[in-house]
């Protein structure tokens, strides 16, 4: 089923009988939900942009790479860097901004510009009565009781199907530089974040740091120089196309691309990042790549290790690509409020219980 309009939407959730499967381009689809698939490719184009407002309308069904094609002949961007994992989960298709907003897909500069939510502007949305539900618009407020645009992002579908997106956009800076050390973990990460020099970019992979600064020339320059002079240790600096490569890299999780294996990605504490990571390691053979300062953390096993009991309080775990014949539920349970909060929002949103999670 693939709508062509908001209102052919509408009728097709009124008309429904059963489970619909939401589906974007399926990039970043989580396991393969029962029910008839609905597509929102149909639901494309972008509606509204104004570079001037650094803001952007769109369909929820219009491919990433169109909007993000539009925003670079203007030298803007999504500051929110959203991933492309087609590498890593082995897919082919075409991602939409929708399934990016379903998922709150955010890349390494969520440490300084916020997340996929917090560039979010408006939303339309039909929920599971066949309403169109609006929230926001061109400028940032809430008008009903909920912040549907939160409650939306990440909610991969479990509250209605997206039609509309309003997104704030960012000026692309004029430099950008990645520094580098062979001093790696969650640990020298962190301690750039706590100097004032306004990083974009802190992870650790392959053995090295990386600290990625980005603005005009010569601040980035002081603020380079300043942050090695803080850090000590040997650091060498690339720029330019070398550097953007770096962080695609990050973004995409290439590491673990076209490998065999689980792969599981970790938001916990930064503090807490390593030393799950080490009784992992204790447990079974496992890489680790750390993102945000060590706030996201990709693992790549060959065992079906106890990663969400190891993990505790300290975050969430959720099962991106498992092994064949894997048991563990994709998703992380929910604590028992929250479960219960969930619970309340399907029941105003989703009464016939139509929608299942796992959309993108």
């Amino acid at each position: 089923m693939r709508p062509r309009s908001e209102v052919e939407l509408s009728e097709a959730i009124r008309a429904a009988v059963g489970p619909l499967a939401i589906m974007g381009g399926g990039t970043r689809r989580l396991g393969t939900d029962a029910g008839l698939v609905l597509e929102t490719g149909g639901l494309a184009g972008v509606r509204l942009y104004e570079p001037g407002a650094l803001t952007l309308v769109a369909g929820a069904g219009t491919p990433l790479a169109e909007v993000e094609r539009l925003l670079a002949g203007e030298r803007q961007r999504l500051a929110f860097e959203p991933p492309d994992l087609r590498g890593l989960m082995g897919r082919e298709g075409v991602s939409t901004i929708g399934g990016v907003a379903a998922e709150g897909a955010s890349g390494p500069r969520r440490v300084q510009a916020g997340g996929c939510r917090d560039a979010m502007l408006g939303v339309r949305f039909v929920d599971g009565r066949g309403e169109v539900v609006k929230n926001g618009g061109r400028v940032m407020k809430n008008v009903t009781g909920y912040d549907l645009v939160k409650l939306v992002a990440g909610s991969r579908g479990a509250l209605g199907v997206i039609t509309e997106i309003s997104l704030k956009v960012q000026a692309v800076p004029e430099t950008e530089v990645t520094l580098i050390s062979e001093t790696s973990g969650p640990e020298v990460l962190q301690a750039a974040l706590r100097t004032p020099f306004d990083i974009s970019g802190a992870a650790s992979t392959k053995g090295h740091a990386l600290l990625r600064i980005e603005g005009l020339a010569g601040s980035v320059a002081y603020r380079a120089g300043a942050l090695k002079a803080t850090l000590k240790g040997d650091w060498r600096e690339v720029d330019g196309a070398e550097s953007a490569a770096i962080w695609r890299d990050v973004r995409d999780v290439a590491e673990f691309a076209g490998r065999s294996g689980a792969v599981w990605r970790l938001v916990v504490k930064p503090t807490a990042a390593e030393g799950i990571v080490a009784r992992l390691r204790a447990e079974a053979p496992v890489e680790a790549l750390y993102d945000w300062g060590g706030g996201l953390v990709w693992l790549l096993t060959d065992a079906e290790a106890q990663v969400r009991e190891t993990v505790g309080s300290d975050g969430h775990a959720t099962l991106v690509r498992a092994l064949p014949g894997m048991k563990q539920p994709l998703l992380p349970p929910e604590a028992p409020a929250v479960a219960a909060l969930t619970a309340r929002l399907r029941a105003e949103f989703d009464p016939r219980g139509l929608f299942a999670q796992g959309a993108a």
